[in-house]
């Protein structure tokens, strides 16, 4: 199984193919999805420190640019699944900007 270190937080094990998003929701991370997991929001996004994650879909691409968020290691975690070792760092949380997380991602 792959492992997610958190930078600055825990590591854990999760089942390859996991939504990353839930893997860090489940694991205790408390990452924003505002939009439920659909692509519109970017707030559930991570900065990839360590590993790959696939290549963007189209709707991640799309939000990311609309967004005119640029930098390749800023990913979004409901959008990409866990296939292999990675250390990353949820940009927005519950913790740093007094929001609710919204609704759960479906798997």
């Amino acid at each position: 199984m792959p492992t997610v270190h958190v930078d600055g937080k825990h590591s854990f094990e999760v089942e390859e193919g996991k939504k990353l998003v839930l893997a860090l929701e489940d694991n205790g991370i408390d990452i924003l999805h505002r939009c439920g997991g659909n692509a519109k929001c970017t707030t559930c996004r991570c900065e990839v420190l360590e590993g790959e994650l696939g290549p963007k879909g189209e709707a991640e691409a799309t939000i990311l640019s609309n967004k005119d968020i640029t930098d390749p290691k800023i990913r979004l975690s409901c959008q990409n699944r866990v296939y292999s070792d990675l250390t990353v760092r949820p940009v927005k949380t519950t913790t740093n900007t007094n929001l609710d997380p919204g609704k759960r991602p479906e798997d």
